[in-house]
Formats: structure tokens, sequence, C-alpha cells
């Protein structure tokens, strides 16, 4: 049985995924500009997949996986470039 999300809460710098195997991750916000520039609102509108694998916020365009946060990857989409 893989992990999955079963409840997603935040505080003022943190969201916190409880997982389907006992265990709670505390996410900082900084990790995901787009939640930590959204209300406090449009944050409570996160929707669990039916699998428990991914999270998603229509309203701030967010989506992000279960296995991305236990791996510790944080917003991918605005990494700095590299140097040529």
């Amino acid at each position: 049985m893989s992990t999955s999300a079963k409840e997603v809460r935040f505080d003022d710098c943190t969201m916190w995924v409880e997982l389907s195997d006992g265990r709670t991750l505390g996410v900082p916000l900084g990790w995901f500009p787009r939640l930590l520039h959204a209300t406090p609102a449009q944050r409570q509108q996160c929707e669990i997949s039916f699998s428990g694998n991914g999270l998603h916020w229509e309203e701030i365009d967010e989506d992000i996986s279960v296995e991305g946060l236990l791996a510790a990857r944080g917003d991918m989409t605005h990494l700095p470039r590299r140097a040529a």
C-alpha cells in the first residue's frame, strides 16, 4: 500500500499533511510560492485526489504530489537557470 494524504491543514508558515501511514509532514510554505502568497481561504480549498497521491488548488493553479513532499521537493517550476 502506498502512502497517501488524508488531510491538509495550515498555520501561518507551514502546510501540514497527514498521511495514511500515521505520519504528519510539515512543509514550509516558502517551498510553494503560490501557497505562500495565497489567502488562508484559498489555501483551505485543497482537493485531495481520489488516490490520495495528489493535492490540487484550482483557484491558485497549484498541484503537489505526496511523492514530491516525501522526497523534500518544493516548487520545481521556478528553478534558477544554470549559467551556460
